[in-house]
């Protein structure tokens, strides 16, 4: 079947194979694409709810399918995770106001491939230090990234993203984490945005997860609301995150979300 292609390590984790790369390349570029476009309607006055509208739109247009309509009873293609919200934000009535920040986060299915991103927006004026922590959380994002090749550990990964984070007098969310993906929405390892150099699994090519780190104004401690999905900080401190999927190649790393215009960054490509 499919869904049992590659092998796995003794952590559990599935090793796909060279010709897998290309399914997970057409997930990433649509989701990513789907990102994209979403930008011009992140504006004040915006509903989170029409944005996850025109998500829903451009999955089905792509005769693609959302990974997240029906998981575990969530009805949205889209997590959107406004100022203090840290993820699994609930789209809805709530109109946005000028200098909300906000994370959208998309996985589609395309041909049995899931494809896991996200990233910042702002609605209107970017406050200074809002600023400051979606530049910190991108980069720390790509510390990590640099990370990834045959012979690492996970732990190097963690200790890239926590370190840098830490050195900005900012703090890492514990409470959630990156994850293995493929043919599966969820799968091991668990990727941890902190950690020691040189603990955890061994990185080995053919391994695909996301990497996607949280990061909080203030302390790193989390809630999750009554809706049993939406996690917000407790100290009520604005949060960011950045996501991208990847796979280990044989001396490297492959992003397989990589903004096709360039936006992957609310200042970036507009």
């Amino acid at each position: 079947m499919k869904e049992h292609r590659g092998r796995l390590t003794k952590d559990g984790i599935r090793i796909y194979e060279q010709a897998d790369f290309a399914g997970m390349h057409a997930a990433g570029a649509l989701a990513a694409r789907i990102l994209d476009t979403i930008a011009e309607h992140v504006f004040p006055g915006q509903t989170t709810g029409e944005l996850d509208r025109l998500i829903t739109q451009m999955v089905d247009e792509a005769g693609a399918t959302s990974a997240t309509i029906g998981y575990k009873g969530y009805q949205h293609a889209s997590c959107i995770s406004v100022n203090h919200v840290v993820c699994h934000g609930i789209p809805g009535d709530k109109r946005l106001k000028d200098g909300d920040i906000l994370n959208i986060d998309v996985t589609v299915i395309v041909d049995g491939w899931y494809g896991d991103t996200s990233r910042m927006y702002v609605a209107g004026r970017l406050p200074r230090k809002a600023e400051r922590l979606i530049q910190v959380t991108h980069d720390a994002l790509f510390k990590g990234i640099e990370m990834v090749k045959p012979g690492n550990t996970f732990g190097d990964i963690g200790h890239a993203i926590q370190a840098y984070v830490e050195s900005h007098r900012m703090s890492v969310v514990r409470d959630f984490c990156g994850h293995g993906l493929g043919r599966v929405f969820h799968a091991p390892p668990n990727v941890l945005h902190y950690g020691r150099p040189g603990t955890g699994a061994k990185l080995e090519e053919g391994m695909f997860f996301t990497i996607e780190p949280m990061v909080n104004l203030g302390r790193p401690e989390t809630k999750t609301l009554a809706d049993d999905w939406t996690a917000v900080t407790r100290d009520k401190s604005l949060s960011a995150q950045f996501e991208h999927s990847v796979g280990v190649t044989a001396d490297g790393v492959e992003i397989f979300t990589l903004s096709p215009g360039g936006k992957f960054h609310p200042t970036y490509g507009s």
